[in-house]
């Protein structure tokens, strides 16, 4: 009898197609994609953003035909995410009943019955200097900030938005959002939290489509610090706490290892942002020739799945639902 071999083969699984399929261990979906979507004011408006190619601003008339490809292909949800006609101090828009949020989720709602509308739920795009809350003396503040939010959620969630999405990063805002949600009857609508979002260089393209670059300081007093894992933890835990439905890491790519640390901890759903950076990166280096831009696309994809995310927020959707 001939001796056994003393190492394994582990190549007759790689060797065919079929059997690299058969034997797969992740596997991306449409229906793990979230599309987020940037709407402004005016009419017939279709504007690339120039940091992101093939991401435009898009006017309300003009969501129905971006969103339908997308429900053809599979994609379930998309994450709306508002620049108003005029801002100020008090970021007045998020809140107004017939805000540009609102008006286009109502436009959604109306044309795409089934399609899950996740409303972001956050007042920079809607201040004047284009930070996250109110500021008193140069400080971005904390507890009157979360109640305009709560105002916001409100109106988004009774304008028909499906989710509510907090991206702030304030302490307390998913508790506070809870009880208005449920003081106004809104009882079944769930909350997406924000849970662990990063103080990244990585939203740079994304505050060119949303003009919410703030005009003085940073996010660092309240969004997370980059080297911190506990702590992510221990936000997410806090927002379960509060009662969020849905936790979010962002970014994604960049932290990986975040997502894979909250899905062994937490049993619920969870959330990756593949934010504009990431896509803005894979864009540049396909359009030079640096990188195969599908590929590079899917394996990034991938990645966010395998750590452990349920969900992906990803400007990517479109393009890799047709892929698959």
């Amino acid at each position: 009898m001939a001796e056994l071999p003393s190492f394994r083969r582990l190549r007759r699984l790689r060797m065919k197609p079929a059997l690299r399929e058969m034997v797969r261990e992740t596997a991306l979906a449409p229906d793990d994609f979230i599309y987020p979507l940037f709407v402004v004011p005016g009419s017939n408006i279709r504007r690339e953003v120039a940091a992101m190619p093939g991401v435009f601003n898009l006017s309300v008339d003009r969501l129905a035909a971006e969103v339908e490809p997308a429900v053809a292909l599979g994609i379930r949800a998309v994450l709306l995410f508002g620049i108003p006609e005029s801002k100020d101090e008090h970021a007045s828009g998020a809140y107004d009943p017939n805000g540009i949020v609102q008006r286009a989720i109502r436009e959604l709602k109306r044309r795409f019955p089934e399609l899950i509308v996740i409303a972001d739920c956050c007042l920079c795009e809607y201040t004047s200097h284009g930070h996250c809350g109110l500021v008193r003396d140069g400080v971005i503040v904390n507890d009157e900030s979360v109640a305009l939010l709560a105002r916001a959620a409100v109106s988004q969630a009774e304008a028909g938005a499906d989710i509510i999405a907090p991206s702030d990063m304030f302490d307390g805002r998913v508790a506070a959002i809870r009880a208005a949600l449920d003081q106004r009857g809104c009882i079944y609508t769930p909350i997406l939290s924000y849970a662990a979002k990063y103080a990244s260089c990585f939203y740079g393209p994304f505050r060119e489509a949303a003009q919410s670059a703030p005009a003085f300081g940073d996010r660092r007093s309240h969004q997370m610090d980059p080297p911190n894992v506990r702590e992510a933890l221990r936000e997410i835990e806090t927002d379960i706490a509060e009662g969020a439905d849905i936790v979010m890491v962002k970014p994604a790519l960049a932290y990986l290892d975040v997502i894979r640390a909250a899905r062994e901890r937490f049993d619920i759903p969870l959330a990756g942002y593949n934010v504009s950076g990431e896509y803005a990166m894979v864009k540049a280096a396909a359009a030079n020739g640096w990188i195969d831009g599908e590929r590079a696309m899917m394996e990034i994809l991938t990645a966010i799945k395998r750590a452990g995310a349920d969900l992906i927020l990803t400007y990517h959707a479109v393009e890799a639902a047709r892929l698959l």
